[in-house]
Protein backbone atom coordinates (compact mmCIF):
# COMPACT_ATOMS: atom_id res chain seq x y z
CA UNK A 1 0.00 0.00 0.00
CA UNK A 2 3.27 2.43 1.04
CA UNK A 3 4.62 1.62 -2.44
CA UNK A 4 1.31 2.64 -4.54
CA UNK A 5 0.65 5.68 -2.69
CA UNK A 6 3.97 6.72 -3.47
CA UNK A 7 4.11 6.37 -6.86
CA UNK A 8 0.77 7.82 -7.33
CA UNK A 9 2.18 11.18 -5.46
CA UNK A 10 5.06 10.79 -7.94
CA UNK A 11 3.07 11.00 -10.64
CA UNK A 12 0.34 14.12 -9.59
CA UNK A 13 3.26 16.77 -11.36
CA UNK A 14 2.76 15.12 -14.46
CA UNK A 15 -0.82 14.79 -14.17
CA UNK A 16 -0.92 18.53 -13.06
CA UNK A 17 0.85 20.10 -16.21
CA UNK A 18 -1.78 17.62 -18.71
CA UNK A 19 -4.42 18.93 -17.10
CA UNK A 20 -3.24 22.90 -16.89
CA UNK A 21 -2.45 22.30 -20.78
CA UNK A 22 -5.26 21.00 -21.48
CA UNK A 23 -7.30 23.55 -19.64
CA UNK A 24 -5.51 25.87 -21.78
CA UNK A 25 -6.82 24.50 -25.00
CA UNK A 26 -10.03 24.28 -24.00
CA UNK A 27 -9.69 28.11 -23.06
CA UNK A 28 -8.39 29.02 -26.59
CA UNK A 29 -11.39 26.53 -27.92
CA UNK A 30 -13.50 28.25 -26.08
CA UNK A 31 -13.02 31.49 -28.17
CA UNK A 32 -15.28 32.67 -30.92
CA UNK A 33 -14.17 34.36 -33.55
CA UNK A 34 -15.42 37.52 -33.03
CA UNK A 35 -14.36 37.11 -29.09
CA UNK A 36 -10.31 36.76 -30.95
CA UNK A 37 -10.75 39.67 -33.42
CA UNK A 38 -12.50 41.93 -31.13
CA UNK A 39 -10.07 41.18 -27.58
CA UNK A 40 -6.46 41.48 -30.79
CA UNK A 41 -8.42 45.06 -32.11
CA UNK A 42 -8.75 46.29 -28.49
CA UNK A 43 -5.03 45.46 -27.44
CA UNK A 44 -3.81 46.91 -30.62
CA UNK A 45 -5.61 49.72 -30.61
CA UNK A 46 -4.64 50.56 -26.56
CA UNK A 47 -1.14 49.67 -26.82
CA UNK A 48 -0.71 52.23 -29.46
CA UNK A 49 -2.17 55.01 -28.25
CA UNK A 50 -0.56 54.51 -25.50
CA UNK A 51 2.80 54.25 -27.55
CA UNK A 52 2.23 57.30 -29.26
CA UNK A 53 1.11 59.37 -26.25
CA UNK A 54 4.44 58.69 -24.64
CA UNK A 55 6.39 59.55 -27.45
CA UNK A 56 4.58 62.46 -29.71
CA UNK A 57 5.23 64.88 -26.97
CA UNK A 58 7.96 67.37 -25.79
CA UNK A 59 10.88 65.00 -24.59
CA UNK A 60 9.05 62.02 -25.67
CA UNK A 61 11.98 61.22 -27.82
CA UNK A 62 14.54 63.56 -26.72
CA UNK A 63 14.41 62.77 -23.03
CA UNK A 64 14.21 58.84 -23.54
CA UNK A 65 17.50 57.06 -24.00
CA UNK A 66 16.11 54.20 -25.53
CA UNK A 67 14.34 56.10 -28.63
CA UNK A 68 16.39 59.44 -28.35
CA UNK A 69 17.85 59.94 -32.09
CA UNK A 70 21.21 60.76 -32.41
CA UNK A 71 23.86 62.15 -35.06
CA UNK A 72 24.03 59.78 -37.68
CA UNK A 73 27.28 58.14 -37.54
CA UNK A 74 28.84 59.92 -40.62
CA UNK A 75 28.53 62.93 -37.98
CA UNK A 76 30.08 61.36 -35.02
CA UNK A 77 33.90 62.54 -35.73
CA UNK A 78 32.44 65.97 -37.17
CA UNK A 79 30.99 66.29 -33.99
CA UNK A 80 33.62 65.75 -32.27
CA UNK A 81 35.82 68.32 -33.74
CA UNK A 82 33.38 70.71 -33.73
CA UNK A 83 32.82 70.24 -29.74
CA UNK A 84 36.73 70.49 -29.63
CA UNK A 85 36.35 73.83 -31.50
CA UNK A 86 33.79 74.78 -29.15
CA UNK A 87 31.41 74.78 -31.93
CA UNK A 88 29.41 71.78 -30.23
CA UNK A 89 26.08 73.78 -30.00
CA UNK A 90 25.77 73.10 -33.70
CA UNK A 91 25.81 69.77 -32.87
CA UNK A 92 23.57 69.68 -30.18
CA UNK A 93 21.01 71.76 -31.85
CA UNK A 94 20.84 69.23 -35.19
CA UNK A 95 20.34 66.36 -32.38
CA UNK A 96 17.39 68.50 -30.46
CA UNK A 97 16.25 69.43 -33.59
CA UNK A 98 16.05 65.31 -35.07
CA UNK A 99 14.19 64.41 -31.90
CA UNK A 100 11.74 66.92 -31.68
CA UNK A 101 10.82 66.36 -35.75
CA UNK A 102 10.01 62.44 -34.40
CA UNK A 103 8.09 63.63 -31.64
CA UNK A 104 6.20 66.25 -34.36
CA UNK A 105 5.58 63.16 -36.74
CA UNK A 106 4.74 60.33 -34.50
CA UNK A 107 1.18 61.51 -33.76
CA UNK A 108 0.68 61.42 -37.73
CA UNK A 109 0.84 57.45 -36.91
CA UNK A 110 -2.64 57.08 -35.33
CA UNK A 111 -4.77 57.50 -38.35
CA UNK A 112 -2.57 54.35 -40.16
CA UNK A 113 -2.61 52.42 -37.12
CA UNK A 114 -6.31 52.41 -36.52
CA UNK A 115 -7.29 52.04 -40.45
CA UNK A 116 -4.95 48.74 -40.09
CA UNK A 117 -5.84 47.45 -37.14
CA UNK A 118 -9.71 48.02 -39.17
CA UNK A 119 -8.49 45.65 -42.08
CA UNK A 120 -7.09 43.46 -39.70
CA UNK A 121 -9.13 40.16 -40.59
CA UNK A 122 -10.31 36.86 -38.00
CA UNK A 123 -6.88 34.98 -39.19
CA UNK A 124 -5.16 38.02 -38.47
CA UNK A 125 -6.28 38.01 -35.24
CA UNK A 126 -5.56 34.06 -34.39
CA UNK A 127 -2.18 34.43 -35.84
CA UNK A 128 -1.18 37.60 -34.08
CA UNK A 129 -2.92 36.26 -30.77
CA UNK A 130 -1.32 33.12 -30.69
CA UNK A 131 2.24 33.83 -32.33
CA UNK A 132 5.11 35.64 -30.49
CA UNK A 133 5.36 38.18 -27.83
CA UNK A 134 5.80 41.19 -30.60
CA UNK A 135 3.67 39.46 -33.14
CA UNK A 136 0.95 42.12 -33.00
CA UNK A 137 4.16 44.87 -33.29
CA UNK A 138 5.55 42.83 -36.39
CA UNK A 139 1.84 43.31 -37.92
CA UNK A 140 1.95 46.95 -37.56
CA UNK A 141 5.56 47.51 -38.92
CA UNK A 142 4.33 45.48 -42.23
CA UNK A 143 0.92 47.37 -42.94
CA UNK A 144 2.55 50.84 -41.77
CA UNK A 145 5.44 51.16 -41.99
CA UNK A 146 6.03 52.30 -46.15
CA UNK A 147 2.94 55.03 -45.44
CA UNK A 148 4.56 56.43 -42.27
CA UNK A 149 7.72 57.03 -43.21
CA UNK A 150 5.44 59.20 -46.61
CA UNK A 151 3.83 60.97 -44.25
CA UNK A 152 6.72 61.23 -41.45
CA UNK A 153 9.49 62.95 -44.10
CA UNK A 154 7.93 65.97 -44.84
CA UNK A 155 7.58 66.58 -41.01
CA UNK A 156 10.93 65.76 -40.21
CA UNK A 157 12.44 67.89 -43.23
CA UNK A 158 10.64 71.31 -41.83
CA UNK A 159 11.89 70.34 -38.61
CA UNK A 160 15.46 69.97 -39.76
CA UNK A 161 15.79 72.17 -42.69
CA UNK A 162 16.03 75.08 -39.86
CA UNK A 163 19.25 73.59 -38.96
CA UNK A 164 22.41 74.60 -40.90
CA UNK A 165 24.19 71.44 -39.92
CA UNK A 166 21.85 69.30 -41.31
CA UNK A 167 21.78 70.75 -44.67
CA UNK A 168 25.73 70.31 -44.89
CA UNK A 169 25.01 66.88 -43.20
CA UNK A 170 22.66 66.31 -46.47
CA UNK A 171 25.55 67.98 -48.96
CA UNK A 172 27.91 65.25 -47.26
CA UNK A 173 25.95 62.03 -47.07
CA UNK A 174 25.03 62.84 -50.92
CA UNK A 175 28.27 61.96 -51.54
CA UNK A 176 28.96 59.45 -49.52
CA UNK A 177 26.10 57.69 -50.59
CA UNK A 178 27.91 57.73 -54.21
CA UNK A 179 30.84 56.01 -52.78
CA UNK A 180 28.72 53.77 -50.59
CA UNK A 181 30.02 55.06 -47.80
CA UNK A 182 26.47 56.57 -46.67
CA UNK A 183 23.42 53.77 -46.60
CA UNK A 184 20.06 54.48 -48.20
CA UNK A 185 18.11 55.41 -44.67
CA UNK A 186 20.85 58.13 -44.22
CA UNK A 187 20.98 59.70 -47.18
CA UNK A 188 19.93 62.63 -45.85
CA UNK A 189 19.07 63.71 -42.44
CA UNK A 190 15.15 63.43 -43.06
CA UNK A 191 15.58 59.90 -44.30
CA UNK A 192 17.68 59.03 -41.17
CA UNK A 193 15.37 60.63 -39.05
CA UNK A 194 12.13 59.42 -40.35
CA UNK A 195 13.97 55.99 -39.89
CA UNK A 196 14.69 56.18 -36.40
CA UNK A 197 11.38 57.76 -35.58
CA UNK A 198 9.57 54.37 -36.80
CA UNK A 199 11.87 52.19 -34.83
CA UNK A 200 11.08 53.77 -31.67
CA UNK A 201 7.50 54.09 -32.46
CA UNK A 202 7.50 50.43 -32.89
CA UNK A 203 10.52 49.58 -30.13
CA UNK A 204 7.67 51.46 -27.54
CA UNK A 205 4.30 49.46 -29.27
CA UNK A 206 6.17 46.45 -28.93
CA UNK A 207 6.84 47.17 -25.09
CA UNK A 208 3.30 47.91 -25.15
CA UNK A 209 2.08 44.47 -26.39
CA UNK A 210 4.35 42.69 -24.00
CA UNK A 211 3.13 44.69 -20.78
CA UNK A 212 -0.81 43.51 -22.19
CA UNK A 213 0.37 39.85 -22.95
CA UNK A 214 2.12 39.84 -19.17
CA UNK A 215 -0.90 41.66 -17.20
CA UNK A 216 -3.85 41.45 -19.01
CA UNK A 217 -6.04 43.02 -16.45
CA UNK A 218 -4.22 45.95 -16.48
CA UNK A 219 -5.19 46.80 -19.94
CA UNK A 220 -8.60 47.85 -18.43
CA UNK A 221 -11.26 45.75 -20.86
CA UNK A 222 -13.36 42.86 -20.16
CA UNK A 223 -12.40 41.56 -23.86
CA UNK A 224 -8.68 41.86 -24.33
CA UNK A 225 -8.84 40.26 -20.41
CA UNK A 226 -10.86 37.51 -21.81
CA UNK A 227 -8.79 36.77 -24.99
CA UNK A 228 -5.06 37.41 -23.50
CA UNK A 229 -6.06 35.27 -20.33
CA UNK A 230 -6.82 32.71 -21.92
CA UNK A 231 -3.18 32.23 -22.90
CA UNK A 232 -2.16 32.07 -19.75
Amino acid sequence: MVKTFSRRINLLPLLGCVWAACALCLDLSQLTNQDAARGMKGALTSGAAAAISKLGVAGGFLNNPRVKIPLPPALDEIAKGMRFLGRGKDADDLVAAMNQAAEQAVPQAKGLIINAVKSMSIEDAKKILTGGEESATQFFRDKTAAPLAQQFMPIVKRATDRVGLAQKYNQFAAQGAKLGLVKGDAATIEQYVTHKALDGLFLMIGEEERAIRQNPVAAGSAIVSKVFGALK
